[in-house]
């Protein structure tokens, strides 16, 4: 009877770790490419697993977590040769692209060269920005939707703007209208995940707009359940753990003007069906438009600013959908009190952050982060477009983005919100 038993756990056991092994290495993105090489990483004693080191900031991973991370962590050697083979590959010499895209077309890109700001510097800034969002995260006076869930409460559909390089370790948060186009480029070029006649784009500037946001292209989170199935979130927590990540913000006013303008102001089809034709119908008591957005334009027909801030402030809005991406909050595309961030970026400081983070990311001699729109919304235009935007509106529009205003460390525009 005994070995009856005994044999039966055997056979158990057994399925299991050939199930885990083909859910691991049975994978064509490369998952068991699971090194970090970057100066993130949390110190750990010799022979340990970075990252899941007893007695540090982390709380210990469940038995199967550790399983799967120990797993992983038999390729490290075989990953690290590869990718040092990688690096040896200097970046070609950056070509101004032939831009296609309207928008790229109408902004143009700054070729001008910046001052990179002092690496000391940089580091003092990132502890700042650290701080001040693990202060607010913390501070239970400080309350805002989603806040106090954990990462295990946030539904899959919520984690498709973090994007996963198992290549080099690296997990990124892509936020509309915060430089994600490039970002995103600069991960397409690292993960290897798009080829160009067979062989994977090394110039950023290079791969065409049409498939940098092409969701095909990116491994993001929302994609293990499909791969792993019970196992996808124990393996985003080890990854985690493990892997560098990071965010680009902006103030929040200011990028809600740069998706107006990008959305609205431009002639785009999708969005003039989706959302400006609801938007004229509702606040600018317009009937009967035009189908097409080309149409709209030549007669005269666009979205306002103040139709636009009235559709963010219309209770109705979100019980049809939640917000589009373009001007959804930070807080609930991130979820920057779930997740802890190693480098948190500023489109405000861009040039700097990026050049920064291409060096401790350990990839900077692999490509360079491409330059900056000229045309760029910047926040000295806020006076100018909310003038004619009632204050109960800019008010209750503060409300509404507060969160992401306080969390990264940008001031309350007073000058906004008075008489």
């Amino acid at each position: 009877m005994t070995k009856a038993r005994l044999l039966r756990l055997s056979v158990v056991l057994v399925s299991i770790f050939m199930i885990l092994l083909i859910i691991v290495y049975w994978d064509n993105v490369g998952t068991a490419h699971f090194y970090l090489h970057t100066s993130f990483s949390r110190p750990h004693s010799p022979g340990a697993i970075p990252g899941i080191t007893a007695g540090g900031d982390w709380e210990a991973l469940p038995d199967v977590d550790e399983f799967l991370a120990k797993l992983l962590s038999s390729n490290l050697k075989q990953n690290s040769s590869t990718s040092r083979k990688t690096e040896q590959l200097l970046v070609q010499g950056s070509s101004k692209p032939v831009v296609s895209n309207l928008e790229e077309n109408v902004r143009g890109y700054d070729w001008s060269t910046h001052n990179a700001r002092n690496s000391l510097d940089q580091e003092k800034l990132q502890i700042e920005r650290q701080r001040t969002l693990r202060e607010f995260c913390a501070n239970s006076s400080f309350a805002f939707p989603t806040k106090e869930r954990s990462f295990d409460d946030i539904p899959n559909y919520e984690l498709n703007h973090l994007i996963v390089d198992d290549r080099h370790g690296i997990i990124y948060c892509y936020v509309p209208k915060v430089a994600c186009t490039n970002w995103k480029r600069v991960m397409i070029v690292l993960s290897e995940s798009l080829l160009d006649q067979g062989v994977p784009y090394r110039n950023p500037l290079d791969i065409p707009r049409e498939h940098v946001h092409n969701t095909s292209t990116h491994l993001t989170f929302n994609k293990f359940w499909r791969r792993y199935g019970k196992f996808s979130r124990h393996l985003m927590k080890i990854k985690l753990k493990k892997y560098t990540k990071f965010l680009f913000v902006r103030d929040p006013f200011v990028r809600l003007i740069s998706a107006f303008r990008s959305k609205f102001e431009l002639e785009n089809e999708e969005f003039y069906r989706r959302f400006a034709i609801p938007m004229l119908k509702l606040y600018s008591n317009h009937t009967n438009l035009p189908t097409s957005v080309s149409e709209a334009f030549g007669a005269g027909l666009k979205v306002s600013f103040s139709d636009f801030i009235q559709y963010l402030l219309d209770p109705r809005t979100e019980k049809m959908a939640p917000f589009n991406e373009h001007w959804r909050q930070v807080y609930r595309l991130c979820h920057p009190c779930q997740i802890d961030y190693d480098f948190i970026g500023k489109l405000e400081t861009l040039d700097e952050d990026a050049a920064y983070l291409l060096q401790l990311l350990k990839v900077d001699r692999l490509l360079r982060f491409p330059p900056s729109y000229r045309n760029r919304t910047a926040s000295s235009w806020e006076d100018d477009w909310f003038a004619k935007i009632p204050l109960a509106w800019r008010q209750q529009l503060y409300k509404l983005y507060e969160a992401d205003f306080v969390l990264f460390g940008y001031p309350k525009p007073e000058n906004l919100l008075k008489d």
